[in-house]
């Protein structure tokens, strides 16, 4: 059984994350709107992720008994002056989101919770990951910055991402 402790910081958690997504796809349509189908569809895939995320989180609580409790999104940023903007906000908010998986991973342990620990060891992994994929995009957008071709270049980069359903919801399916 989840401690209230442990129960209420994996539901803020949830809410974190589809704020997150919320954020990410204010970023798309903005890169959307100003022609930077690559760029948009960048972040439309950390949209997805990120709802991945909250998902997975969802069924951790399901499969421990613990009810979900969805809460109102808060309102997010719309508009960024360029790519490197969007991608210091990421990198700024990728940070916030591992600070935000720490606590989660502090509270398991205190608890001496081992499956909820064991669970955030994706989520660990994964916050490292986001964290450099937003530093290698900033280093990207700085290195063709005031480069119009090289924007355009980077932007067709951008479109060939494509989205990976993460593991813990692949191995659900």
């Amino acid at each position: 059984m989840l401690s209230q402790k442990l129960h209420d910081a994996l539901n803020a958690q949830i809410n974190a994350e589809l704020w997150s997504a919320y954020l990410y796809l204010s970023m798309s349509l903005d890169a959307e709107a100003k022609g930077l189908k690559g760029v948009a569809n960048w972040f439309y895939i950390q949209f997805r992720e990120e709802q991945d995320h909250a998902r997975i989180f969802m069924n951790y609580l399901n499969s421990r008994d613990a009810k979900v409790e969805l809460r109102p999104i808060d309102e997010v940023r719309s508009a960024w002056s360029s790519p490197l903007e969007m991608f210091r906000d990421t990198l700024e908010h990728e940070r916030k989101v591992t600070a935000l998986i720490h606590n989660l991973a502090a509270i398991a342990a205190e608890d001496r919770d081992f499956a909820s620990a064991n669970m955030l060891v994706w989520f660990i992994d994964e916050q490292v990951e986001e964290e450099s994929n937003a530093r290698d995009m900033i280093q990207a957008c700085e290195a063709v910055e005031g480069n119009k071709f090289g924007l355009y270049t980077l932007d067709k980069e951008l479109a060939a991402r494509t989205y990976a359903t993460p593991s813990p919801l692949a191995a659900k399916e």
